[in-house]
């Protein structure tokens, strides 16, 4: 007859949450990464009485030109293009040192939020004394992804926290 043996538990108590944390994170840095670049790439950002227009163009009665350099709109422009870039780079680090226990992408999604900040409110305040003009789709799906880069960094930011303590107290007898 068998003794009844109960399942092994991980080495290492936590890593279940640390894990979904991590994934969380990286399912929220996608989110964002895709919604910065639609709203990057398109050009619905305010519409008007026969058109709209974008970050890089402005369509009048279904004729669109490019938009000539504004500092105000250059800043936007750079800020959204860095956004889109650094949280690939994010997305990749959070993947590949997933494995070392350490969760650098927090940082750059932090950073992330804080360009896609200073970009919208830029934005916002350069067109929102306009008449006849609203926001449209592209710029909403801009400020949506805010609260996603700064939530990926939170992710990262817990997952780092349950690891840094598992290490903390590994040599005592305490359950997580």
């Amino acid at each position: 007859m068998h003794a009844w043996a109960p399942l092994p538990r991980s080495s290492l108590p936590g890593m279940g949450v640390k894990q979904s944390l991590q994934n969380g994170g990286t399912l929220l840095g996608f989110l964002a990464n895709i919604l910065t670049i639609l709203s990057t790439a398109t050009n619905y950002w305010i519409s008007f009485p026969g058109g709209h227009s974008g970050l890089w163009q402005d369509c009048n009665g279904g004729i669109c030109s490019n938009i000539p350099c504004q500092t105000m709109l250059a800043v936007t422009r750079a800020c959204m293009v860095l956004v889109a870039g650094s949280s690939i780079v994010g997305l990749v680090m959070g993947q590949i040192v997933r494995h070392e226990g350490d969760s650098r992408g927090r940082t750059i999604f932090f950073l992330c939020g804080l360009l896609l900040l200073i970009a919208l409110t830029g934005y916002t305040l350069k067109n929102d004394w306009k008449s006849n003009v609203c926001f449209s789709w592209s710029y909403f799906s801009g400020w949506l992804a805010l609260p996603f880069c700064i939530l990926a960094g939170f992710c990262f930011l817990m997952a780092d926290r349950i690891m840094q303590s598992t290490d903390a107290i590994g040599g005592f007898p305490v359950c997580l």
